[in-house]
């Protein structure tokens, strides 16, 4: 447009001689300008160090997947020997062997290969941290994270090893708490983890400051965690039926599964309800996704039971499992199974997002 000139900014020798509000309108420009350039403290946030760990979420939960179907189709002695494939090493396997040969052998390299990129991303997620963030818990945290990675392929190993189930059980309980992590991480590192930060100076700073939660509603955030974890624990234990494990001991294992599962469930509401009070859709939206998680995994888990076990004679009144026959290792049916101990990790790691989130508002909230 013809004979406009742009505001001076603040600093500017020009903006003196423009009239009052003009001038005030070019200091409160540099202001904002100065406010979406530095959201956050120099140092605070790396991010790169966001996104390897994003990426470590990705690579995580794709390889619990692989790892269910490994213990669903008992594809873990596939491959005897370890840290190598047939006295291969790990990358150096025949790329036609491992594409063509049996599937069991398919899933477990597979599953060995990913572990060990997941691996290598832990390690860049240290060396970011070590380089770029001034927060020493987010430092440890990846160290953490590192070490937990190295944990898991070794507990991997030595049942590979010792053919023993119990280290497989062990390992298949670990391994979620590796994927938990890795959310937090990306968590703690995203924008919003510091945009909330520069939120809640300016609410201090206004008329309209945000609600602190109170103890209990932070008590009430753990309970999820410890039950979703519980559950892992307890469906490991059916998946890895051990030797010794009698009737009644099985039968009082999926009554405490069941009667937790819904335990969860009737929670979940109740913990949405609450966070959303301090009115940050933050914290909300990721407890209402928990509400639909919980509710799949129910019907995953009943899935789960009628492909493994058969209908379930609670359910004989539906004229649909009448005549219901179970396949051994269908793929639809392991497709099933291993989707109930992938959403598990998921919940797992989402009521341990939520808890953080809400320990971190709680903490801004607080008037010092």
């Amino acid at each position: 447009m013809a004979g406009w000139k742009p505001i001076p900014r603040a600093g500017d020798d020009r903006l003196e001689a423009y009239p009052t509000v003009v001038r005030q309108f070019g200091k409160l420009m540099s202001e904002n300008e100065s406010i979406e350039t530095n959201p956050s403290p120099a140092g605070e946030r790396s991010p790169w160090l966001h996104r390897l760990a994003v990426l470590s979420v990705c690579l995580v939960w794709p390889l619990i997947w692989v790892g269910g179907l490994v213990t669903t189709y008992d594809a873990g002695m596939a491959v005897p020997d370890w840290p190598g494939t047939y006295g291969y090493n790990l990358f150096l396997y025949p790329l036609s062997t491992w594409l063509y040969g049996p599937f069991d052998l398919f899933i477990e390299h597979g599953h060995r290969l990913l572990g060990a990129v997941v691996g290598l991303v832990a390690i860049a997620m240290v060396v970011a941290a070590i380089r770029r963030e001034d927060r020493r818990a987010v430092v440890w945290l990846t160290v953490g994270i590192l070490v937990a990675v190295i944990s898991q392929g070794a507990l991997g190993g030595v049942r590979v090893l010792l053919s023993d189930r119990t280290t497989a059980m062990i390992h298949g309980c670990f391994g979620p708490v590796v994927f938990a992590l890795c959310c937090i991480a990306a968590s703690v590192t995203s924008r919003r983890w510091w945009d909330r930060k520069l939120t809640a100076k300016r609410a201090a700073q206004g008329a309209e400051a945000a609600k602190p939660l109170s103890r209990w509603v932070v008590g009430l955030a753990a309970v999820p965690v410890l039950l979703s974890y519980l559950q892992l624990v307890l469906g490991a234990q059916l998946r890895h039926v051990q030797p010794l494990t009698t009737p009644g001991t099985f039968t009082l294992i999926v009554a405490v599964h069941i009667v937790t599962a819904f335990g969860l469930w009737l929670l979940t509401p109740v913990l949405f309800v609450l966070v959303r009070r301090c009115g940050d859709l933050t914290l909300s939206r990721p407890a209402g996704w928990l509400i639909w998680f919980v509710g799949c995994q129910i019907l995953l888990g009943t899935g789960t039971w009628i492909v493994t076990y058969g209908w379930p004679s609670v359910l004989e009144f539906l004229p649909f499992g009448e005549g219901f026959l179970v396949r051994s290792k269908g793929f639809v049916d392991s497709i099933i199974v291993t989707a109930h101990v992938a959403v598990g990790s998921l919940i797992l790691a989402t009521a341990a997002v939520i808890l953080v989130q809400v320990l971190r508002q709680r903490t801004l909230a607080t008037p010092v």
